[in-house]
């Protein structure tokens, strides 16, 4: 199984993404093929030890900016590394592909290239959040701004077989987030969305609010991609602020220090729960292989962890049991429909 890098997206590329990959070799032994300027990967990889491990370069002569069009990523640069990267997963020589890049662009060329799972009719970004008792799965996190409302039932399809494979919630709790619990809350897409989803096979529980993300009492939250990459952003923040507001206040008294030095194992635990990085990336759900979007600030720790996980959601099939849940779900498709998908 071997999983394609995209070397040359996000903000510290490629240092950050040859160290990520060179970590995610040696501890997993995983095949690697990093895509992008030949020269300067050769230059960065040969600071590191390579003996024992299987990494390869694929050479790629463009890279999509973060202010790159997703048109632009499909239609002009055709050698970029995010869309040879793509073309590896297309043509079967990798089995999965990572980027920290433009996410807009990493689905639009993925999507192209690698088409559309049949019953999924848009792709969407699946966030990994911690919560009180474990982790909650976001969808969509950014990647579909104007939804409608069977696309978030889609989501809440994806999202719970996602879950249950990959986070192990035998059956997951749906929810799609709303500014209220009650039935007559919510806007006329959620409103809708909840209509559908009441009528599906899945652990459906209603309407959720922003708080039940974290709570712990419901496993995969939907909404569209705006109000998704909001609660992302504002959650990336909080987390940051109330990190900077407690260091703040312990360097500022005695007795908070004193106590700082007994509950240090307390804060390392509560620091590595709320990081990213520890997630290492969010899955791109829908299409017909599997991508790894990860932050664009991403460090080594979350390249190398999202290396991992694109190998375990191969390795536990997730776009086929998604295809089969689907079958469920819509009896019209056809079995050859879901053959060709499955292949």
């Amino acid at each position: 199984m071997v999983v394609a890098v995209d070397a040359m997206g996000g903000d510290n590329a490629p240092e950050v993404e040859v160290e990520g990959a060179v970590a995610a070799a040696r501890r997993w032994k995983i095949p690697i093929v990093l895509v992008g300027d030949q020269g300067r990967l050769d230059a960065v990889l040969s600071r590191y030890d390579l003996k024992g491990l299987d990494i390869a370069i694929r050479h790629a002569t463009e890279v999509v900016g973060m202010h790159d069009s997703p048109s632009d990523a499909v239609r002009k640069k055709k050698d970029s590394s995010i869309r040879v990267a793509f073309d590896l997963l297309r043509g079967n020589e990798v089995q999965a592909v990572v980027s920290a890049g433009n996410s807009g662009a990493t689905m639009a060329v993925g999507m192209f290239l690698c088409k559309r799972i049949p019953g999924i009719d848009r792709p969407a970004i699946a966030t990994i959040l911690p919560n009180k008792k474990s982790q909650t799965v976001l969808l969509d996190g950014g990647a579909n701004v104007d939804c409608k409302p069977f696309h978030l039932s889609q989501f809440g399809t994806m999202g719970a077989v996602y879950a249950k494979f990959m986070l192990g919630k035998e059956r997951p709790r749906v929810g799609v987030l709303s500014n209220g619990e009650e039935e007559s809350k919510g806007n006329e897409l959620a409103r809708e969305a909840h209509k559908l989803l009441k009528q599906s096979s899945l652990n459906y529980i209603g309407f959720v609010e922003g708080r039940d993300i974290f709570s712990g009492d419901v496993d995969v939250v939907v909404c569209d991609g705006f109000v998704g990459n909001v609660v992302l952003k504002v959650s990336e923040g909080l987390s940051e602020a109330i990190s900077d507001m407690l260091r703040g206040e312990i360097k500022q008294r005695l007795f908070a220090k004193l106590g700082y030095l007994l509950a240090r194992p307390a804060f390392r635990a509560f620091k590595k729960k709320v990081d990213y990085a520890e997630y290492g990336g969010a899955p791109l759900l829908g299409i017909q292989g599997t991508g790894m979007i990860c932050h664009g600030g991403s460090n080594a720790r979350a390249i190398m962890n999202a290396i991992h996980m694109a190998r375990e959601s191969v390795s536990q099939r997730i776009n086929d049991r998604l295809i089969a849940q689907l079958g469920m779900e819509n009896p019209e498709l056809s079995d050859d429909v879901v053959k060709r998908g499955a292949s």
